[in-house]
């Protein structure tokens, strides 16, 4: 199963350091029942690319919290075993947990399949984002429209042997 795990670049370089991504639990994303429900599509490329979205506004969450990491959203890929991730049951069709599972332990990064990073260009928009988060989450439409601007850039893909050079 393909589980998205969101970090901040200062998390990458953390879990390329100790080889793993963790400790468990690990929260991540994944394509799920309630997913595939609110989606409404059967291919598997599209979910899993909400899952991606789904994680990347997590690791935008991450950056709100840690004002020191740089500002760019990233996301591991990596393959668990199946019934490894599992939904949280209580969240149910909640918008804010939909995709959202948990992976009860760490996860060696050789099981990563690829690493997804916004671009250098991307960081004023993101950095903006994250500052407005708490404003958008209390109803403030100026600040939802700054956090969605974010979502405007795609997370450019890499391989995992590229890791040393994103953290560098």
């Amino acid at each position: 199963m393909r589980v998205y795990v969101p970090l901040t670049l200062s998390g990458l370089a953390e879990a390329h350091k100790s080889g793993e991504l963790g400790p468990g639990p690990l929260a991540a994303f994944a394509v799920t029942p309630a997913l595939r429900e609110w989606y409404v599509s059967d291919d598997i490329e599209e979910l899993e690319y909400a899952a991606l979205n789904r994680a990347a506004q997590a690791s935008l969450r991450q950056l709100a919290g840690d004002p020191q990491a740089p500002r760019r959203r990233v996301v591991v890929a990596v393959d668990v075993p199946d019934g490894a991730a599992v939904p949280d049951p209580d969240r149910g069709l909640d918008p804010s947990g939909l995709g959202e599972v948990r992976v009860p332990g760490p996860v060696p990064l050789s099981k990563a399949a690829a690493v997804h990073v916004d671009a250098t260009d991307a960081e004023t928009d993101v950095a903006a984002a994250a500052a407005a988060l708490g404003a958008a989450d209390q109803g403030d439409d100026d600040a939802q429209f700054t956090v969605d601007g974010a979502e405007d850039h795609d997370l450019m893909w890499f391989g995992v042997q590229e890791i040393s050079e994103l953290i560098a």
